[in-house]
């Protein structure tokens, strides 16, 4: 052990260090729990982390090789370099696919991007290896190395930079201090690209000597420590979900007495209206024959007009006290929305209704109260728009997500309504014209689906109000 010591020399101490900084990368991100993580660069970290491992074990058997090449025959010798030639040209791919997987560009041109962009620096690798034509051995191994470097190294290292930099302005809002760190890490990445990438191991700076491995180790020293330091966003997004749960909970309690509560009037108020509408029904059918009685009819009818809407009141009440999950089975969205058009056509006959309706994958989902969710919204549109105004409805595929958006001409909503409209009661028409319940319903149902609902408006130009449900296939993936 002592002689293995005595033979570091110190290019061979910053290969150590330069090999056990990336190590300690990959054991860092190996042993985090990003289990359940929502954030983006969960997805791919594990890329980073195997860049790292396989990196540092790279560089120390490159060291080992040179520490005992006294002892070793040139086939061990061959054997050795071709083992750190694999080992670095599997670093730099993982390191390239982790900056591919973080950009986060659109699902399809990723996916291009993923095979493109390594198949091309592939070929220039491959140009690059023989292009003096074959080499043997070692000469080869040295050529494979430099053109690995040239290529899946630089564009590695530059495009992971640039997806932390561009990255970490997204994760600011969450924890401005894991964002501050990735973005030095990806400022060293940019140092650590044009180091690794462009020149090879040896050189020297012109006017001091000072070997480029040192700035290596700098670089990979600086990228780990602010990669493991940033890690810490786990934690906080972890601290943030319980907070929010900690507050959903509390308000699941609060609605669920509310529900209570609703349920109890609901019952109490339609055995007495279910009664009062007979009674006017039963003395409309008795005065239609008699003349003097018209005046009594036209009252009787007024009376039943309210009767129904303290019916629909209480029938919406019993809706809020009964959320609870459906039966899901395969359907199509388009379909849906074409039965909730039907229902309300009477309602839509004074305004212009444009359908674009594109071709759809199926969904799973509960027909009934996905009909109910496209009636609230529709119904939304309808009272906020004047006669005359546009009603749009469009669907269309985005992600492996069915994205339904219903717009109108309407008043539309204060920027501070719009953070208030999915709760339960809030609403902006007249007293007496709604009753607050139907997004907070559509809402609950939605989020059922594993989907989204979102809104967005402006006072005077009208609202837009978005649902986004996961096709078949990715609520069959969520769910296992």
């Amino acid at each position: 052990m002592s002689d293995l010591f005595a033979n570091l020399t110190p290019i061979y101490f910053l290969y150590l260090l330069y090999g056990a900084s990336f190590l300690f990368l990959g054991v860092t991100i190996a042993t985090k729990d990003m289990k359940g993580s929502e954030l983006e660069i969960a997805e791919g970290l594990w890329l980073l982390g195997a860049f790292g491992s396989l990196h540092g074990m790279r560089e120390w058997l490159e060291l080992g090789t040179w520490i005992e090449g006294h002892h070793l025959s040139i086939q061990h010798i061959i054997v050795a370099r071709a083992a750190a030639s694999a080992l670095l040209i599997a670093s730099f791919l993982f390191l390239l696919q982790f900056g591919l997987s973080l950009l986060r560009v659109h699902e399809s041109v990723r996916k291009y991007l993923s095979r493109a962009v390594p198949t091309g620096l592939f070929i220039l690798w491959l140009f690059y290896l023989t292009r003096h034509g074959w080499l043997i051995e070692i000469e080869l191994l040295h050529r494979a190395d430099a053109g690995t470097r040239y290529t899946f190294g630089l564009a590695g290292g530059l495009l992971s930079s640039y997806a932390l930099i561009a990255y970490s302005r997204k994760v600011k809002s969450l924890s401005p201090l894991a964002a501050q760190r990735l973005y030095y890490a990806g400022c060293a990445f940019i140092g650590f690209a044009l180091l690794a990438g462009i020149f090879s191991s040896g050189y020297r700076t012109p006017y001091f000597p000072i070997p480029v491995e040192l700035f290596r180790t700098l670089a990979a020293a600086v990228i780990t420590y602010f990669i493991s330091r940033a890690l810490n966003i786990f934690d906080m997004e972890t601290r943030s979900k319980t907070v929010q749960q900690a507050s959903l909970l509390v308000q699941a309690e609060k609605l669920s007495s509310l529900g209570q509560l609703a349920a109890g009037i609901a019952h109490e108020i339609n055995n007495p209206l279910t009664n009062a509408s007979l009674g006017v029904q039963t003395l409309k059918i008795k005065l239609k024959n008699d003349l003097s009685g018209h005046n009594i009819v036209d009252k009787l009818s007024a009376i039943e007009t309210n009767i129904d809407r303290a019916a629909l009141i209480a029938k919406e009440l019993l809706q809020f006290s009964r959320q609870r999950e459906g039966q899901c089975i395969p359907l199509n969205v388009n379909e849906v929305i074409r039965r909730s058009l039907t229902l309300l056509r009477y309602r839509l006959q004074d305004f212009e209704l444009t359908e674009d309706l594109a071709p759809l994958p199926e969904i799973m989902g509960d027909p009934v109260r996905l009909e109910q969710v496209f009636i609230n919204i529709l119904s939304n549109s309808i009272a906020a728009t004047p006669k005359g105004g546009r009603l749009s409805i469009v669907s269309q595929l985005q992600d492996e997500m069915i994205a339904v958006s219903i717009s109108d001409t309407g008043s539309g909503n204060a920027a501070a309504d719009q953070s208030r409209v999915f709760e339960p009661f809030f609403t902006t028409q007249d007293v007496g014209a709604g009753t607050g319940l139907g997004l907070f319903v559509s809402h609950g149902i939605v989020r059922q689906h594993h989907g989204q609902i979102e809104l967005a408006s402006s006072p005077g130009k009208g609202t837009a109000v978005t649902v986004k449900l996961p096709t078949k296939e990715r609520y069959e993936k969520e769910a296992m």
